[in-house]
């Protein structure tokens, strides 16, 4: 019996050797620390390195307290989440495999409702995929993707037929896009995305709230493809200055509301074509709209659009609207500032006396035929835009008209 204490210790000692990889030369596999952790239980791991590829099902938490790092070692996924329930966090991943058909990934998740948080993705060829994974919370991770071009990185993050998921407050730089597909009622808020090709891909991915995310230097902001109801609030999108460099991007979908965002140094701040429903109509309200290329256009069937309170300062054209039937009664403008309005405000209600308009004269040209966006500052259709001014030998086309302008810039901004 006097011998039982110090057979504990040694006990405990060895214990204590074979959980502390951190002091040890080569890392240690990270799976069978997971695989003896019970449902439910906290597996805690000691500084250091871990190899994967590592995969969890059962409910567990595993927590890197930042002083842990589980590698890929340039094979697979690195940490697939096959259960629902789990919460990973305070973990660098590394060095996932390369393969876009394999979704190669640092976190692969088929669950739901777990929580991934404060984790550091780096050099991984997808960040974080969602695959029929529900109720998932994405809070405050960093992820970086391969150092190869836009094109041949993978996603941020992936969403793929998974719903009611909640990414908040990451940071994300240098992948390829944050795709969303088949994946509705999901909700982007407070995120950063930089340096990266497409910012946001939704397709087919209806009521997604997209809000108060920071969205600069990438080749698109916010794209949004056959998906309905969608709200994109306070965000904030600047310097997508690429040929096809549009902050929001809307095509075939309908009901959506465009509120409380400042679009600065695009390429086009706001491209809309038509609703798919004209029940369902695009409301563009109280955002800023300035320094870009186009403020607005809308090409297609150009109606269905609801554009009111608005800031348009400083673009080297305010809006593109397609020639049409008739302008006035496709879309309704109202109540926008325009720094460029030359009416007066007599009785100091701070609505201009008569309404703002764009005519469009030798702007035709290149509206009609894109290819001709490249002349469009050319002295020659300076020169043939003056002459039409001057003595037109063909009818303008009215763009738009603002029945009530604002006179200034702070008036236009009301909070709905």
């Amino acid at each position: 019996m006097k011998r039982l204490p110090w057979l504990l210790l040694s006990l405990a000692l060895a214990a204590s050797a074979l959980a502390a990889p951190a002091g040890n030369a080569s890392p240690s596999p990270l799976q069978p620390w997971i695989d003896s952790t019970p449902a439910g239980g906290i597996l805690r791991l000691l500084p250091g390195a871990y190899t994967g590829p590592a995969t969890i099902s059962r409910p567990i938490v595993l927590d890197g307290a930042n002083q842990a790092s589980l590698d890929g070692n340039g094979k697979g996924r690195v940490l697939t989440i096959a259960a629902s329930g789990v919460t990973v966090r305070n973990l660098t991943i590394l060095n996932s495999g390369g393969s876009h058909d394999q979704l190669d990934s640092g976190i692969y998740i088929s669950g739901n409702d777990n929580i991934i948080e404060n984790n550091i993705i780096e050099n991984t060829l997808f960040g974080i995929t969602l695959q029929h994974a529900d109720g998932n919370i994405l809070r405050n991770n960093r992820i970086r993707s391969m150092p190869w071009d836009s094109a041949d990185r993978g996603d941020g993050i992936r969403l793929w037929y998974s719903r009611h998921n909640l990414i908040e407050g990451n940071d994300i730089a240098q992948v390829r896009d944050l795709t969303i597909t088949n994946s509705p009622y999901n909700r982007f808020i407070g995120n950063r995305i930089v340096d990266s090709r497409r910012a946001m891909n939704f397709l087919f991915s209806h009521r997604s709230l997209i809000a108060s995310n920071e969205i600069s230097r990438n080749s698109t902001g916010i794209a949004v493809l056959n998906s309905e109801g969608m709200i994109i609030r306070n965000n904030r999108l600047t310097q997508i200055m690429d040929t096809a460099g549009d902050c929001i991007a809307l095509k075939e979908s309908s009901a959506v509301l465009i509120i409380g965002n400042e679009i600065v140094r695009c390429s086009v701040g706001i491209l809309a074509s038509s609703p798919m429903n004209p029940v369902n109509r695009i409301a563009i309200l109280d955002n800023r709209i300035a320094h870009n290329i186009t403020g607005i256009s809308f090409y297609g069937e150009r109606r269905g659009h609801l554009i009111f309170h608005n800031r348009f300062e400083h673009n080297l054209w305010q809006a593109m609207v397609g020639e049409g039937s008739d302008p006035l009664a496709e879309n309704d403008w109202y109540g926008n500032y325009w720094d460029d309005y030359e009416g007066f405000d007599r009785d100091h209600d701070g609505i201009g006396d008569t309404p703002y308009e764009i005519w469009a004269w030798s702007d035709r040209i290149w509206m009609e035929e894109p290819k001709a966006k490249f002349f469009r500052n050319a002295p020659a259709l300076e020169m043939l835009d003056f002459l039409e001014r001057l003595a037109p030998f063909a009818s303008p086309s009215l763009i738009l008209r603002d029945e009530a302008p604002r006179m200034r810039p702070e008036a236009a901004e009301q909070k709905f």
